[in-house]
């Protein structure tokens, strides 16, 4: 069976290219794909890479990891899933851009029948943001301040905000900004504001912030130094709360003074379970954690059924998956003008 698929070639260029594709294989489902999201982080980095270095003995690949669409085949030992089911599916190599995909049984949720597809499309990215927001263990009437507000960070603030914290977010562009306003965050800075220290703690009622979420990529040592000066404070003025990193930052960092009593969380992946391919394809032994990454997949369809994760107002852009190339270039070109860039496949 020959499929549609975007690809990345070793100097950067987006392809959209012809690939073959097998029947679904033990404890797999083949999908009919609808929308694909994609990631302006973790892919659009790659491509960044890739025409930087230049080098041609880098191996092409697929691109994309976060679906939806129908079932068209499951193949043994499947359970849950039939043709013509609606499903949310994610994962590197399995939920790509392409007109179909072959993506393991774990990796597949049902899509509640008020959940469009569009909406569906985004599951990987709120699974990440929902292991970064339990990693942080935020509670009811805490302050929460997330740095970064690209999809990631959206999803941290809005679910920050539904566990009942108070949330600030920064970011630089203004699109990003107006975006978590309309829901999420109560209030919102750039980072580049002048008395920002002093903006954020006026926010928390002078408590200070009880978390900070780094949801972005690159230099962190800013970022670090703004969270642990507005972070709640002991009575000996060493900080007390926790710092997650979402995103892939560098930082210089110093312990243990310098931190306090500041917990550092870094946070990976949707949670337990994904890139362990036995568990990927069936196996259950990781159901003995409460939150693996296919609980947090069934969550989230529940918290898109009862409109408590909102999504269509980060929606920025939908492109054919023919017109791929054009979609990549203008979230490059134009990182402040786009936000939720989806990908349509029929």
């Amino acid at each position: 069976m020959i499929r549609r698929v975007v690809k990345v070639d070793s100097f950067g260029n987006i392809l959209v290219v012809d690939d073959e594709i097998s029947d679904p294989g033990k404890g797999e489902i083949l999908v009919k794909t609808k929308y694909s999201v994609i990631s302006s982080g973790t892919e659009v980095s790659g491509i960044k890479s890739r025409r930087k270095l230049k080098n041609p003995n880098l191996k092409s690949y697929i691109i994309g990891y976060s679906s939806s669409g129908e079932v068209v085949s499951v193949g043994p030992g499947v359970k849950g899933f039939k043709e013509g089911d609606r499903v949310a599916c994610m994962g590197v190599g399995y939920a790509v851009h392409g007109t179909y995909g072959i993506v393991p049984q774990n990796l597949c949720v049902h899509i509640p029948d008020n959940v469009s597809f569009e909406e569906a499309a985004f599951n990987h990215l709120i699974a990440t943001s929902l292991n970064a927001v339990r990693r942080g263990r935020v509670e009811i009437g805490e302050y929460v301040g997330v740095v970064g507000l690209g999809l990631i960070g959206q999803f941290c603030a809005q679910l920050s905000y539904i566990s009942g914290a108070h949330v600030v977010g920064l970011d630089f562009y203004t699109l990003r900004r107006e975006k978590a306003l309309v829901y999420g965050a109560q209030r919102v800075l750039d980072p580049r504001e002048e008395n920002i220290i002093d903006k954020i703690i006026e926010f928390t009622r002078g408590y200070g912030l009880d978390s900070g979420f780094i949801c972005y990529g690159g230099k962190g040592d800013e970022t670090f130094d703004l969270l642990i000066k507005t972070i709640h404070k002991a009575p000996d003025n060493h900080g007390f709360g926790k710092i997650v990193v979402v995103g892939g930052i560098k930082a210089s960092l110093s312990f243990p003074t310098f931190f306090g009593n500041i917990d550092v969380l870094p946070s990976s992946r949707t949670g337990p379970g994904y890139h362990d391919i036995i568990w990927e394809h069936g196996e259950d032994y990781v159901n003995l954690i409460r939150w693996n990454t296919k609980r947090n997949l069934e969550e989230i369809m529940c918290f898109l059924e009862e409109g408590r994760i909102k999504v269509k107002h980060l929606i920025t852009d939908t492109f054919s998956l023919e017109e791929a190339e054009k979609a990549y270039e203008k979230i490059i070109s134009n990182p402040s003008k786009t936000l939720g860039v989806l990908l349509k496949n029929f």
